[in-house]
């Protein structure tokens, strides 16, 4: 069943590589959507995908990279359109 999700993380979560983490996740579960920072200092991920998929890619997202602390994730559970293609970083 496919699913979608947004989730906003906070802590040290930009300039450690945590895009580039949840890029490489998406890609091995094979979610949708974009990952991109915030001016505040979070990250906002938009994700779509099977809910085996999306279960095992938010456990990823929680943990983050080895340089990041995540403090907290946001998340909110977002009706799916079954259009995304791809996975992608955003400014």
């Amino acid at each position: 069943m496919l699913q979608a999700r947004r989730f906003v993380v906070s802590g040290r979560v930009q300039a450690v590589g945590f895009r580039a983490f949840v890029y490489e996740r998406a890609l091995q579960e094979g979610i949708t959507g974009f990952v991109r920072n915030l001016r505040d200092g979070r990250v906002e991920v938009m994700a779509e995908g099977d809910s085996e998929a999306m279960q095992l890619f938010e456990i990823a997202v929680r943990r983050g990279p080895a340089a990041a602390r995540v403090d907290e994730v946001e998340v909110d559970v977002l009706p799916p359109t079954g259009r995304g293609v791809h996975f992608m970083i955003r400014g």
